[in-house]
């Protein structure tokens, strides 16, 4: 059993997203909650802006990568993007370009990590999965019941 529990592992995730906010300061953010609730009521995108040997790991469901978005961004017109990384690092930058661009866009706080802690599903090229790509051993911050890839 891992040393850390949930709680610990979620106090950490906060404290690298609030350390990672410094470069995107200001911009749109949801907490896994809020996403859901959203989801609930709008048309809403999933962008995965990890790169491919992260999303080969798992994906959040109905997430497409952020080349998918760019390529088809026409087609995604009115709808409201939510982007995602690992920790939300990455993700927010993307976001903070999407919104300059007039995109109504948020960034996922906490990223593919909370989403593991709100019980979220992932999803891989075969389907379910409780794998997810966590670079190393020091952000292995994900839920207990998943599997931590890096």
């Amino acid at each position: 059993m891992d040393a850390q529990s949930d709680q610990d592992k979620r106090v950490r995730i906060e404290a690298l997203y609030d350390r990672a906010r410094a470069s995107f300061a200001g911009i749109p953010e949801l907490t896994v909650d809020e996403l859901r609730a959203l989801q609930a009521q709008e048309n809403v995108q999933l962008v995965d802006v990890r790169t491919p040997d992260e999303q080969v790991v798992s994906m959040i469901p109905g997430a497409i990568t952020a080349h998918e978005f760019e390529a088809n961004r026409k087609s995604y017109e009115g709808t409201t993007v939510v982007a995602y990384c690992t920790i939300g690092g990455r993700s927010g930058v993307y976001t903070g370009r999407l919104v300059a661009e007039g995109v109504n866009a948020f960034n996922l706080k906490g990223a593919i990590l909370a989403w593991t802690h709100g019980g979220g599903e992932l999803v891989d090229t075969e389907g379910a999965t409780r794998r997810v790509h966590v670079h190393d051993r020091k952000f292995a911050l994900n839920a207990d019941g998943y599997e931590p890839v890096w």
